[in-house]
């Protein structure tokens, strides 16, 4: 699923580097966490939630920096509940802001976010490759 993800995001694929850093993150805490969606008892999606710190929030912020539903498990409520779970799982871990990114042209994703609660803070996200 998460070279799908990948893919739809347009993000450079290496399997051996992706799974390091997947493997990292499994064992730190401290970092994140990453967890399966499932409907009955199959494996429909994933989600990776990463922990920052900001003084703008307080403290914790919290980043959802991949949410992917397989192609047949979309369009049924999956990414509102999973949103509604991935909230709470960041409050019970002390966040008090839960930040994520989506293409534009994914209008898909914008619906549900924007429909969620989420806005566009007045501020331009940046970043450098290091």
């Amino acid at each position: 699923m998460m070279e799908a993800f990948n893919a739809l995001e347009q993000v450079p694929w290496n399997a051996e580097l992706k799974e390091r850093a997947l493997r990292t993150l499994l064992h730190s805490l401290p970092l994140g966490v990453v967890g399966l969606l499932h409907e009955d008892e199959h494996t429909v999606g994933y989600f990776v939630v990463t922990w920052g710190f900001d003084l703008e929030w307080d403290g914790r912020d919290a980043f959802l920096t991949e949410l992917y539903l397989v192609p047949e498990a979309r369009g049924r409520g999956l990414g509102r509940l999973a949103l509604q779970e991935l909230e709470a799982l960041s409050r019970e871990h002390g966040a008090r802001a839960l930040h994520l990114m989506y293409r534009t042209e994914n209008v898909v994703a914008e619906r549900l976010y924007l429909g969620h609660g989420y806005t566009s803070p007045p501020r331009v996200f940046l970043t450098k490759v290091l």
